[in-house]
């Protein structure tokens, strides 16, 4: 009954059958107490279950194999330490129990919920040394711990190995297996790996649907995650909040905020409860879609389920507000979060740095221009060595700090990340590329990334490499840094190629501009941007940041008129997408629409707004040909860096003072460039 109770998860009334039976005068024995163990240890609660094993020794009755078994099973059930783990392993043998395949079953399940893949190796060669038969419990559990420590090849060399002993892998050494290449974002090894599984005729379970739905919406690849979807509820197996989580957060991630929100509705009218994951995933679609007003419409409604917040959910909302402008409610939030004894992560700080740098001029209606210092949460700027350091510099070239403390802001932000242990990554380095678009002059965008080299040489090296104009001699480096970025997922990658073009098309290093969206598409960054059909041409921009989308525009075009010139025609239509644009919050007020038509016409191309949507700017085919057939067109479609004569004086003739140029000159240079 205690048994049956304990598999049930009813573990208070198998604790009360438990004490019945003592006071009845028969539960004092080894069976009553490893039952009420083995209850404690599948609920997961770990030290209850060790208590009633200290009082089964107490009261006088010595633990059997059985009892011990269930002690380890419930270490690693509970997330007790390993330590604790061997420790019993050792009393067991002194007491001259022997333990069995159960037993190290046990402890590779307790280095397996711990990540210590290198532990799960050397318990598993002592039970082989011991001469102990291996089972497929074991092997699962092996690789289970192998695939948590990211060790793949070893993965995938266990599972090999299981031919040898004759066990066949099942359904649940897939699954490990294609959960493990997936979370290292090794995706079309595990799509693989699912093909094989069914090939060697083995049903896929929830587990190894779930994953591979996952899969197919990271990559972008909804219809084929839709048709998982569908093969797995012909299998009976309906989709379960996972599922949901899986779909919105890729949804959310790929700027399809509708779909997201669709799905949310979807699974609440199907019974299911949304979980943290759910809320944080819908929260993160909209802040991307811009929709500030439903994120935080979501929360409320979050809050309202006696939910509690977590880390992931706090920084969807904070990245929400800080893409709307809404700085000051996002640093309110984040003292919040910290109040309630929930440490910041690395999103959270970017997110920071990003709406620090991004409105350092101005650039959303709701900012407030310096309210974002906040000293409750971050260091004064003056106490911060490096934004002293950025500060002094740029004054030298503006006399006063009160055109960029936003950028010092941001200097701090991510100063502050290494003090508390976080690793600045490619979405702060993104960050930071953002706030250089925003720097008064190229020399304050090149002290910035200056400073930035001190953490990381190599990214900001190539950056600021770029920036300057020295191509030929960090391009090497750079190709190797896109081939990094190149297996990160898609959003990761479309932010960092939208941040470095927009900043060096920004500064006018258009030719370094166009080399770097060249090499995002050669890397399938973007990969929707061109498509086509019988009747049309089209180029869909509005993905893209500002400098991305007009760099892209003369690749497109270039590309069009190589066609013409191999002989080929052009359809009836050529058509480019701006959407409400990347950092557009209203319909028909897009800055990427504005940005793209005015690029549009210095180079005299043809295009005119579309009749019925706002966002679309169209031309007819023939119309296109002839112009992209003039050849006057070509010189307007070859991008020139824009030379800037006056930049760095004092490094080139020894003159202390440092020429400026302003971002208003920039814009004159764009003009007649």
């Amino acid at each position: 009954m205690i048994s049956t109770l304990g598999r049930l998860g009813k573990v208070e009334i198998a604790q009360e059958v438990f004490l019945r039976s003592h006071k009845a005068g028969f539960g004092n024995n080894v069976y009553a107490y490893s039952a009420l163990v083995s209850a404690y240890g599948r609920s997961g609660r770990c030290s209850e279950a060790l208590k009633v094993f200290q009082s089964m020794k107490k009261a006088g009755c010595k633990p059997n194999l059985i009892t011990y078994n269930t002690i380890i099973d419930a270490c690693g059930k509970g997330g007790v330490d390993l330590k604790k783990a061997l420790d019993i392993f050792d009393e067991m043998q002194r007491e001259g129990v022997e333990p069995d395949r159960i037993t190290f079953n046990s402890l590779i399940a307790v280095c397996s919920r711990g990540s210590l893949w290198e532990e799960s190796q050397r318990v598993f060669s002592e039970m082989q040394r011991r001469g102990i038969e291996q089972d497929i419990f074991t092997y699962n559990t092996l690789i289970d711990a192998v695939c948590k420590g990211g060790q793949m090849e070893l993965a995938a060399t266990i599972m090999m190995s299981m031919h040898q002993k004759s066990i066949t892998p099942n359904v649940v050494t897939y699954s490990t297996m294609i959960d493990g290449y997936a979370k290292l974002g090794c995706f079309e090894e595990a799509i693989s790996l699912y093909h094989e599984m069914k090939d060697r005729g083995i049903r896929p379970d929830r587990v190894s649907y779930n994953t591979l739905i996952d899969i197919y919406a990271k990559l972008g690849r909804f219809e084929e995650a839709r048709t998982t979807c569908k093969d797995m509820e012909r299998v009976g197996l309906k989709a379960d909040v996972v599922t949901y989580n899986a779909l919105i957060d890729a949804f959310g991630k790929q700027g399809k905020h509708d779909d997201a929100a669709g799905l949310f509705e979807n699974m609440k009218a199907e019974g299911l409860v949304p979980n943290v994951l759910t809320y944080s995933a819908i929260i993160d679609a909209y802040s991307k879609g811009g929709l500030h007003h439903e994120a935080k419409q979501v929360f409320q409604e979050f809050k309202r389920a006696g939910l509690k917040p977590d880390v992931v959910l706090y920084s969807a909302l904070i990245d929400s507000y800080c893409k709307c402008g809404f700085v000051d409610d996002a640093v309110e939030l984040l003292q919040e979060m910290m109040q309630a004894g929930i440490q910041p992560n690395i999103v959270t700080y970017n997110s920071l740095i990003d709406a620090y740098g991004r409105n350092s001029q101005g650039d959303s209606p709701n900012f407030v221009k310096g309210s974002a210092i906040n000293p409750a949460m971050f260091k004064y700027v003056k106490d911060d060595p490096v934004a002293l350091e950025f500060s002094s510099k740029v004054q030298q070239l503006q006399g006063n700090s009160g055109e960029h403390g936003n950028i010092l802001a941001a200097v701090s932000v991510f100063h502050e990340m290494p003090q508390i242990g976080l690793k600045p990554n490619v979405v702060t380095f993104s960050a930071i590329l953002n706030a250089c678009s925003r720097c008064a002059s190229l020399q304050e965008a090149s002290i910035l990334l200056e400073e930035m080299r001190l953490f990381d040489s190599r990214v900001y090296g190539v950056a600021h490499g770029l920036l300057m104009g020295l191509r030929q001699h960090v391009w090497g480096e750079a190709e190797g840094l896109f081939d990094e970025i190149a297996r990160m997922d898609y959003t990761t990658g479309a932010a960092f190629y939208n941040a470095l073009t927009d900043v060096l098309w920004h500064f006018g290093q258009r030719e370094g501009a166009q080399k770097v969206v060249v090499a995002a598409k050669r890397r399938q960054v973007w990969d929707n941007a061109y498509w086509r059909s019988e009747q049309q041409f089209c180029l869909d921009l509005h993905l893209m940041s500002v400098g991305a989308a007009q760099a892209i525009l003369h690749v497109w075009l270039l590309d069009l008129r190589a066609l013409l010139w191999e002989g080929h025609d052009l359809p009836r239509v050529l058509s480019i997408l701006t959407g409400w644009g990347k950092h557009s919050k209203v319909a028909g007020d897009s800055i990427l629409k504005r940005a793209v038509e005015s690029h549009l016409l210095e180079i005299r191309a043809p295009f005119h707004v579309g009749r019925y949507n706002e966002g679309r700017l169209v031309c007819a085919g023939h119309v296109a040909r002839a112009w992209l057939q003039d050849p006057r067109t070509l010189d307007l479609l070859v991008l020139h860096d824009i030379i800037f004569p006056s930049i760095f004086p004092s490094q080139r003739t020894g003159q202390a003072k440092i020429g400026v140029l302003s971002v208003k000159e920039l814009r004159m240079g764009d003009s007649a460039g």
